[in-house]
């Protein structure tokens, strides 16, 4: 079982709300409702009353949730987040826009490249 579902499981049953558990997890709330439906699909049964008109566990969902906990808490801690690289200040370097090559006499193209069709 991914402990991360756990936990995104574990939150949105303390919160009693998924926009406020994804919130406070700092995710999406789509993520934490397919977690928890990919959690249920893999146990077997509904952990949350889906029918209320408030966020409430079922039974055997208060009965996981203790569950949940205890496996979160025998877990290992969650790595912290690498930051990004820090890029060096300033901005990339352009090319001059000079002239290159160009041809003795105006008109004349230039050896070894094709004029463009029209």
């Amino acid at each position: 079982m991914d402990i991360s579902l756990l936990r995104l499981f574990a939150a949105a049953a303390e919160e009693k709300h998924f926009a406020r558990a994804a919130e406070t997890l700092d995710v999406s709330r789509m993520t934490v409702s397919a977690s928890v439906r990919a959690l249920e699909a893999e146990l077997g049964y509904p952990l949350f009353d889906r029918t209320a008109e408030t966020t409430t566990l079922t039974d055997e969902g208060v009965a996981f949730l203790a569950t949940a906990r205890r496996e979160i808490a025998a877990a290992p801690a969650p790595a912290p987040a690498q930051a990004p690289p820090v890029q060096k200040a300033g901005g990339k370097a352009k090319a001059s826009k000079g002239k290159g090559r160009t041809p003795d006499v105006k008109g004349q193209t230039r050896p070894g490249k094709r004029r463009q069709s029209r």
